[in-house]
């Protein structure tokens, strides 16, 4: 669990300190581009390594390549700390990415290594839960250490270092009869990589959901004459403890979670449109704590939906593909929102237009619904 939150401090650690950073490096050429992208650039590493990671993580194991990958993640996240090059800082931050690649890869394969069924979907909502509430506390603590200086946050990286031998000492390979009875169980019921592909391709669409309210709540109250950080971060607050709601809900759940995504797009895709509605910020919460109840649903859904069409050898491969996935829609999201503000002209309805594009994907959805039932059937007859 402690792992999982690695790639999440990567990412919103900084974002508080941009500011900061522009201003630093204000006489550099294209320090407008390079600037965001010190907070942008670990996820698209992450995003174009992890497939990389899984194939190594089945065949190095998932334990050697999980703690080296948290040292250097350490030694690459505390680079700014003495570099002073934009340019040789960005590329530490693309390193860092790396690393998180194959942490992100390793821990989510290790859950399924560990655990099966419910046992599993719920570490799996437990990994989603931490991984949200460290993204808030992450981000409160890395605008109390920049407003001093902006390297400061950059120091909390080396709790890698801190991680690494606890990982070493006791994270340890499953038995190997365990992985062999557990491979044959899954074989048997017949994995199948095209529905992973459709399930990766699904989950970059779930990543753009995902990522659009802690992305552009901000904008959108700036939008309304909200300039408070006080405000906003209460704002983001709200967001994240919906979030946690709905993996906390998830996990006390029964049944297949992949029969739940159209009511999960549905209701992400109504609390995106809310937003885009919105003309006061009473109206900007109740949409966002909507918003926030279905990326709860819909994170844990996605990878357990995954996960189940894997078995232990190839377990780090599919992992990585669909962290791949999702850590792609992340990063494609402020370029899908800036894209679809230059066509519809307002933030507001670039908003709402993801959101109507959700209940469009919830009823494209709804035949999964009606196969998994007939399958059930089918069985009980």
């Amino acid at each position: 669990m402690a792992g999982s939150c690695l790639p999440v401090l990567g990412a919103v650690l900084l974002a508080p300190v941009l500011p900061k950073l522009q201003d630093h490096f204000a006489t550099v050429a294209d320090a407008d581009a390079l600037v965001p992208m010190i907070l942008t650039i670990p996820a698209l590493a992450l995003a174009l390594l992890a497939p990389l990671a899984g194939v190594l993580v089945d065949r190095l194991g998932r334990r050697a390549p999980l703690v080296v990958a948290t040292v250097l993640y350490a030694l690459f996240g505390t680079a700014p700390l003495w570099l002073d090059s934009l340019g040789a800082i960005v590329a530490a931050r693309a390193l860092l990415g790396v690393a998180e690649a194959f942490i992100m890869t390793s821990c989510t394969t290790l859950i399924g290594d560990y655990y099966t069924g419910r046992v599993r979907d719920r570490y799996l909502a437990l990994q989603s839960v931490c991984a949200t509430v460290s993204a808030t506390a992450f981000f409160i603590l890395g605008g109390g250490m920049g407003s001093a200086d902006w390297r400061a946050p950059f120091q909390l990286y080396a709790v890698g270092l801190l991680l690494a031998p606890a990982m070493a000492a006791f994270l340890r390979q499953p038995p190997p009869d365990v992985a062999a009875d557990e491979a044959a169980t899954v074989g048997r019921r017949g994995s199948s990589g095209l529905r992973l592909a459709g399930i990766c391709l699904l989950s970059v669409f779930g990543g753009i959901v995902f990522y659009i309210v802690p992305a552009e709540t901000a904008y959108l109250m700036n939008g309304l004459g909200v300039g408070s950080s006080g405000l906003i971060g209460m704002v983001t607050a709200i967001a994240s403890a919906a979030t946690v709601t709905g993996c906390v809900i998830f996990a006390s759940l029964i049944g297949r979670p992949e029969r739940r995504l159209p009511a999960i797009f549905a209701l992400c895709g109504a609390g995106l449109v809310v937003i885009g509605l919105a003309h006061d910020v009473a109206v900007l919460i109740i949409g966002t704590f909507l918003s926030g109840i279905g990326t709860g649903f819909l994170l844990p859904s996605l990878v357990t939906w995954a996960m189940s069409k894997l078995e232990y050898g190839n377990r780090g491969r599919g992992t990585g593909l669909w962290t791949a996935s999702f850590f792609l829609g992340q990063f494609l999201c402020p370029l899908a929102v800036i894209a679809l503000e230059s066509v519809t002209g307002d933030l507001t309805a670039a908003v709402a237009a993801v959101g109507l594009a959700s209940v469009l994907v919830a009823i494209g959805l709804l035949p999964l619904l009606r196969r998994t039932t007939d399958a059930k059937g089918a069985r009980h007859a």
